[in-house]
């Protein structure tokens, strides 16, 4: 058995209030390798959008990258454009909460602002077909006093809603990778943990 692949010391404790401060060493030295492929298994995660249609004129995967796309070329920044393209990633695993999926993997990684778009754009999305279904599209009204309702709405407005279709063009996910493993890399400084 090589040394890359020989089983890792573990934690002996059985009850967190058991843990000594050479248990947690143990589990943070053996999960660094696990946050470091982070960024992998988003980029595969995202991928399972492809070829989901949902019903829409293009599949999920194609959405995100027109998000991005437009995004990027309006000229907004690095994270911004990240949370365009994982903004939807939810759908697959969040059926009726996709953003707060979203929202919850992205949250170390991107400032409260950005994070607050993607929690909520899914009620600031609805503006433009809850009514249809007999719904409130007046919905992301509830968020007014917020001080990123602004910013949010202006995110679905200029790329979410508009990135339905099927005769736009959209960078290819390859071109997105570098950002999102620059974005994953490293939480904030403020965030807990080790």
């Amino acid at each position: 058995m090589s040394q890359s692949s020989a089983p890792r010391p573990r934690a002996q404790f059985h009850a967190m209030t058991e843990g000594t401060a050479e248990d947690w060493q143990r589990i943070v030295d053996a999960s660094a390798p696990f946050r470091e492929s982070l960024p992998d298994r988003i980029l595969d995660h995202l991928r399972l959008l492809g070829g989901d249609y949902g019903g829409f004129a293009v599949d999920r995967l194609t959405h995100c990258l027109q998000t991005a796309t437009l995004a990027e070329r309006d000229g907004r920044d690095e994270e911004y454009v990240v949370c365009a393209l994982l903004h939807d990633i939810g759908d697959t695993l969040g059926a009726y909460n996709h953003a707060d999926v979203a929202a919850a993997m992205l949250r170390p990684f991107v400032s409260e602002q950005n994070h607050w778009m993607v929690a909520k754009h899914f009620v600031f999305q609805g503006y433009y077909y809850f009514h249809l279904l007999g719904g409130d599209r007046d919905l992301r009204e509830r968020y007014r006093d917020s001080p990123w309702f602004d910013y949010t709405e202006e995110f679905c407005a200029k790329y979410d809603q508009r990135a339905f279709d099927p005769n736009a063009d959209a960078l290819p996910l390859q071109h997105f990778e570098p950002a999102v493993r620059r974005i994953l890399a490293q939480p904030h400084k403020d965030w807990p943990g080790f």
